[in-house]
């Protein structure tokens, strides 16, 4: 049995771990932190939880508490995993990260896009980014993961494969993304309070929104990314616009997908244009494409669950495949319905 601990468990994303961990059939989670929440259980705090945990309660961190478990995920800010990850890397067998401080290869972006100075150069060059369908190869054996957000997960899968095949141009593409409400996080907020959101959608990050630099890093193409906020508690729909760089069509693009994801267990392709329900609870993301002839435009769309595939989900998988477990460990193929 594989020894955890979730450092951040209280959030929704550490929720989410305690799922998949509960269903997973090597991962015991023997240590949950949630500085806000010490002392609290957390079936107290997530009810959902409780058949599985109901002893677990969350604790402060303890740097030598989790040396004894063999993977650690970081639920944290990102200044927080930045901090916390040159103590455990090395010294545990696997640390996951879902935070962003090891997302950019780049460290003079940093201040721009997330207003802090990266001081582990060493570790953001050894960080893996945490996608198996990209990065698969790059993962047995790695110390350090870094989780992709889940805007970023959607984009790619929606974009990389056309941009690969040299079917789309590289400059000029944009991407719109619809989340839901759990992507802001647990903490009371005035943007996620009900009557906020509720009968509501608006775009926010306009122009500057800190996933651009990611989501250019991982397709290699320059990127207009503008994000939406709507009423759902979960749940996540990219819709990407590009030019072709030559003749086309829909079943072409089409072929483009059914290539690059014939041996995914966790990506869809299908000309049924994808929906947030569909993949509910699911680590799977579900894409499609068409060529609209009359604009010359190609469109790529892409739908996830946030927390699932785009957060938690993703973690979890990437870590199998680093561990050399079955890579659909704890990871559902099917989403709920209705």
């Amino acid at each position: 049995m594989i020894k955890v601990a979730i450092v951040g468990a209280s959030g929704y994303t550490g929720a989410e771990l305690l799922r998949l961990c509960a269903q997973h059939p090597d991962f015991h989670v023997e240590y949950a932190t949630g500085d806000t929440q010490a002392g609290t259980l957390a079936a107290d705090l997530y009810p959902s939880v409780r058949a599985k945990y109901p002893a677990l309660m969350f604790e402060t961190f303890d740097v030598e508490r989790a040396k004894q478990c063999d993977v650690v995920f970081f639920g944290l800010p990102h200044e927080a995993s930045m901090e916390l990850a040159p103590q455990l890397v090395g010294k545990v067998r696997l640390v996951v990260d879902l935070s962003a401080a090891f997302r950019l290869k780049d460290a003079s972006l940093y201040p721009d896009w997330y207003g802090f100075t990266h001081d582990q150069p060493e570790l953001l060059a050894e960080a893996v980014f945490g996608l198996p369908e990209t990065h698969r190869k790059e993962l047995p054996d790695a110390r350090l993961i870094a989780t992709p957000g889940c805007h970023v997960t959607a984009a790619i899968f929606a974009l990389a494969p056309l941009i690969d095949a040299g079917v789309v141009e590289t400059s000029g593409i944009v991407v719109n993304s619809i989340t839901g409400v759990s992507g802001a996080g647990r903490a009371l907020k005035h943007t996620s309070m009900f009557c906020t959101v509720d009968s509501d959608v608006n775009a926010y990050g306009l122009l500057h929104h800190r996933h651009t630099p990611e989501i250019e890093q991982e397709v290699g193409a320059q990127v207009l990314f503008t994000p939406h906020l709507a009423p759902l508690s979960r749940g996540l729909l990219s819709t990407c616009y590009s030019r072709p760089t030559k003749s086309t069509s829909t079943a072409a693009l089409l072929d483009v997908f059914d290539t690059a994801y014939a041996d995914e267990p966790f990506v869809v392709v299908d000309e049924q244009s994808p929906s947030t329900k569909a993949t509910l609870g699911s680590n799977v993301a579900q894409v499609t494409a068409r060529y609209d002839e009359r604009t010359n435009t190609v469109i790529s769309i892409c739908a996830l669950d946030n927390l699932a595939k785009g957060a938690a989900g993703g973690a979890v998988q990437a870590a199998n495949v680093a561990l050399g477990l079955d890579e659909t460990a704890g990871l559902a193929q099917v989403g709920l319905y209705p």
